[in-house]
């Protein structure tokens, strides 16, 4: 690096599986050490070999481990890291993780604890989308706290209010982790309790809040970049629609049926929340687009940190986002202006998952042959190796495998060559599930919603590949 560029000695990295084997790799080629965290259960993961340094943190339990603020940065503390990077999940939008790294003097690689804060209930952005007059879907705006009785109480209230179907999001989601949809007040019971019990257990957040289902939605969502002079800019859209259970499968970049117009307006109201927020380091601004109705979208979330399809962002734009953030982490200034931002190419992430492709079980195992395509057009982040034990007890993401080429069908055709050379044995995967995906004519025209995964033609041609 330049020597006139601030950075840091040593970062500790405090996640696992692919995004922290992501980090270390970007974190070499600056110059900078790695100290790696795991629980007991990744012993022989991954990012455990490839960091300069690996601390044990406890048990296979998250909320023993990962989640564990004080075990975490007493570890960064012991082994002298002076920044952390938290990845995605587990504790990267905790505004007290933020807060208390900071009182110790170790930079949080992210926003600011007090960004978290107005960010954080996940329903507090709703309140700030009306200010900045950006629609959102009908909802509750305050979050529910209470689990029990009153809870659940205001919570069928807010449904019968703005009438079903609705989903139950917990108000530290992430990933599609805990968001359930309920179609009546049975079904709500149920969804606020499984909302409850896993937004503890991912992100140790309990409360949750409540909106309208909307049906024939593209979900996209806008990649935006922030330092800490006041400088924002945002790389492009990504179009996330293909979603199963809420969970992101396939995302695109940028999204094609996106009219100009839109794509502009949109890429503004991102730009705006940042400021709003006076954010600083990787944000994502997330909304829903109706086909054909116009120019209208609604805001659906933010998400302030970086976002597990970030990859394909870095291959149409080429700026490496993980880098731009410890630069940016590190106190120096963008550099770039909206205008050097150009999406050149077309982009496609397939996660490989260790699921069954049809009913998207966890299928934790022993990877006992495992061959990953190279050749043109192609990146693997991956998570795995050879031999490897996928354990039970976290998110089933093995890798993801992305594509890029001049225009979309060059990336769709460099996508189906890597699914049908990939080989991974020893665990079911989202393989199968993919390959019929990108042979869907919905699929290929673009013309997907976040119902393509609903087709009943799809899943019935997975179960002839499994």
């Amino acid at each position: 690096m330049s020597l006139n560029v601030k950075t840091f000695k040593k970062i500790l990295i405090a996640n696992r599986g692919e995004i922290a084997v992501r980090i270390i790799r970007t974190c070499r080629d600056m110059g900078i050490q790695t100290a790696a965290v795991y629980s007991q259960a990744d012993a022989d993961a991954l990012h455990v070999k490839l960091a300069d340094e690996a601390h044990d943190i406890g048990p296979a339990e998250a909320l023993q481990s990962y989640l564990n603020i004080e075990k975490v940065l007493d570890t960064a503390e012991r082994c002298g890291a002076d920044a952390i990077h938290p990845g995605y999940g587990f504790l990267s939008e905790n505004p007290e993780f933020a807060e208390m790294a900071e009182s110790r003097g170790i930079t949080f690689i992210g926003p600011s604890s007090s960004c978290i804060y107005k960010a954080k209930p996940k329903n507090r952005a709703r309140q700030m989308m009306k200010m900045l007059n950006i629609p959102v879907t009908p909802g509750s705006d305050e979050e529910i706290t209470d689990t029990g009785s009153q809870g659940l109480k205001k919570a069928r209230e807010i449904a019968a209010e703005i009438g079903y179907p609705v989903v139950v999001k917990p108000s530290g989601a992430g990933g599609g982790i805990g968001i359930t949809r309920a179609i009546n007040q049975d079904e709500l019971d149920k969804a606020v309790e499984l909302a409850s019990t896993r937004g503890r257990k991912a992100f140790g957040l309990s409360g949750f809040y409540i909106e309208k289902w909307l049906t024939g939605v593209k979900h996209v969502e806008f990649q935006v970049l922030a330092d800490k002079f006041g400088h924002v800019v945002h790389l492009g859209d990504r179009d996330c629609s293909v979603q199963r259970r809420f969970q992101k499968l396939i995302e695109v970049a940028p999204c094609s049926l996106l009219p100009s117009f839109l794509r502009m307006k949109m890429g503004a109201a991102a730009i705006d929340v940042a400021m709003t927020l006076d954010y600083v380091g990787a944000l994502t601004v997330e909304f829903f687009y109706i086909p054909g109705n116009g120019l209208k979208f609604y805001f659906n979330e933010i998400n302030s940190r970086l976002q597990v399809e970030h990859g394909i962002t870095e291959l149409v734009t080429d700026f490496d986002l993980v880098k731009e953030q410890i630069k940016i982490a590190a106190g120096n200034p963008l550099g770039i202006k909206q205008d050097d931002i150009r999406m050149q190419r077309y982009a496609i992430e397939c996660r490989i998952n260790a699921e069954d492709p049809v009913r998207f079980i966890p299928s934790p195992g022993t990877i006992k042959k495992l061959y990953l395509p190279l050749g043109p057009g192609i990146r693997i982040d991956e998570g795995i190796y050879e031999g490897y034990s996928v354990p039970y007890q976290y998110d089933s993401l093995l890798m993801k495998l992305m594509s890029w080429g001049k225009t979309r069908d060059d990336a769709i055709a460099r996508m189906k060559r890597a699914l049908g050379e990939m080989r991974i044995e020893g665990v079911k995967t989202t393989v199968p599930l993919h390959r019929v995906v990108l042979e869907d004519e919905d699929f290929v025209s673009g013309k997907y919603t976040t119902e393509l995964l609903c087709k009943k033609d799809i899943l019935e041609k997975v179960m002839g590949r499994k």
